[in-house]
């Protein structure tokens, strides 16, 4: 699968450009894919954490002590629940590629993905793919063997 560095705009909104330690694959592939500037959708994303917070809370069992929780946001990951409300509004819809039990059918490939564009679920990790091209700071592909949990794709 073909592969273009891309930043996302991370860099020209004031980020570094080389920081590694920013888990912000989210944030650029959603720039990416829908053609926004990165600080629009850094800010947007910010939003959508503080109007989510809270969805849902369940109570801990007596005598366990409470879990150490990690903050969703923008530049160290966002949750599952926060990101697929978030694309929902901008009018992606999610496509589901593995299940529980049927194991890896679709690989970070060309030939396996549908044209467009698309932001790619992988194993800890977003992508932008357009037309069958990798659009991100380092190639996920692993040869064409990394797994695809399922991509969101703009609604018709």
């Amino acid at each position: 699968m073909s592969y273009v560095y891309d930043d996302g705009g991370r860099a020209a909104a004031g980020f570094p450009a080389d920081a590694q330690d920013a888990h912000d694959c989210v944030c650029r592939a959603i720039a990416i894919a829908t053609e926004r500037p990165y600080r629009d959708v850094y800010n947007s994303l910010n939003e959508a954490v503080k109007r989510y917070k809270g969805g849902s809370k369940r109570k801990r069992k007596a005598g366990r002590p409470p879990k150490a929780h990690w903050q969703s946001s923008p530049r160290a990951g966002l949750d599952k629940k926060t990101l697929r409300r978030y694309l929902d509004e901008l009018g992606w819809a999610w496509t589901a590629t593995m299940t529980y039990g049927t194991g890896c059918v679709v690989h970070l490939r060309g030939d396996e993905l549908p044209p467009g564009r698309l932001i790619v679920s992988i194993s800890r990790q977003l992508v932008a793919v357009i037309d069958g091209v990798i659009h991100d700071i380092e190639n996920p592909s692993r040869d064409g063997t990394r797994c695809v949990y399922g991509y969101w794709s703009e609604r018709p």
